[in-house]
């Protein structure tokens, strides 16, 4: 990949498996939306971004040398090798074809505490309610973005200060109480999120479920998704569906797909969702 710092983005040609569309739209994230052009914008660690991709050559639009060496190289997971990754991961027909169809899917390494309020945001839920739910709540406590019209996503300390009659105007139902659970516990340092990124994988999911309103898959999502635990393998309803499709063997375990178990999910939902609309 050959990165060049242009005066209003950084361009990287040369790029493999990255598809903007599938990486934004595979459920993972819910602050991105796509452009007339084609292309995909929204708001990370209080950045604000547009994304365009023409072949192998991806524009990010709004980064600078220091923001993406700071915040877009590792949010894009620019570092992994997912060819590699999927070459590793095509250990059945159905993987074969997983991989093929999810090609460009990336795992976006999010802010450990949006990814823990988004998901348990996201529970019971569709995405275009929890996009509705999150941007109310960057819109109404975070703060703005210049003049871009974005607003951060506001930080535990702040969250934690409120009460359930100042979230009742996001509409979130009695996730409200799970939400403030999760702030005043990360504001307090009761809850660590910068040490479970550093520990094993299953001492952070441990810790995450001790929180409120935290189960097993919204765990796994934020060790995946926020925590960089790249072996979680999320399952809710839906991933209990497509692995009793294609899987649907007494002594499946998710453990075969080690250690890109997250990626592995992420190319099955996307693979299975493709076929159930074709």
């Amino acid at each position: 990949m050959e990165i060049s710092y242009e005066k209003d983005h950084v361009c990287l040609k040369g790029v493999k498996q990255f598809d903007e569309k599938r990486i934004f739209e595979c459920g993972q994230a819910f602050r991105f939306d796509p452009c007339d052009d084609g292309g995909y914008m929204g708001v990370a660690f209080g950045s604000v971004l547009r994304v365009t991709r023409d072949g192998d050559t991806v524009r990010l639009y709004g980064a600078t040398q220091e923001s993406f060496e700071k915040i877009w190289f590792d949010y894009f997971d620019l570092e992994r090798d997912y060819d590699s990754v999927a070459s590793a991961l095509s250990i059945d027909d159905t993987m074969r074809k997983a991989t093929k169809c999810g090609y460009g899917i990336r795992i976006l390494r999010q802010d450990p505490f949006e990814a823990l309020i988004s998901f348990i945001i996201s529970q019971n839920n569709n995405i275009p309610r929890i996009k509705g739910i999150v941007n109310r709540l960057c819109s109404m406590f975070g703060t703005p973005c210049g003049d871009t019209g974005f607003y951060s996503f506001p930080d535990a300390p702040t969250l934690a200060a409120l009460s359930k009659e100042q979230l009742a105007p996001l509409r979130a139902g009695f996730r409200d109480d799970y939400i403030l659970c999760a702030a005043r516990s990360v504001a307090s340092g009761e809850t660590d999120l910068q040490a479970l990124k550093k520990c094993s994988y299953e001492q952070a999911v441990t810790e995450l479920k001790k929180l409120r309103g935290v189960g097993p898959k919204v765990a796994d999502c934020v060790a995946l998704f926020g925590l960089g635990h790249i072996e979680a393998f999320p399952i809710d309803v839906w991933m209990k569906r497509i692995l009793q499709q294609y899987y649907n063997t007494p002594d499946f375990t998710p453990e075969i797909f080690a250690p890109y178990g997250g990626i592995a999910q992420q190319y099955l939902f996307y693979f299975a969702r493709q076929n159930a609309l074709n």
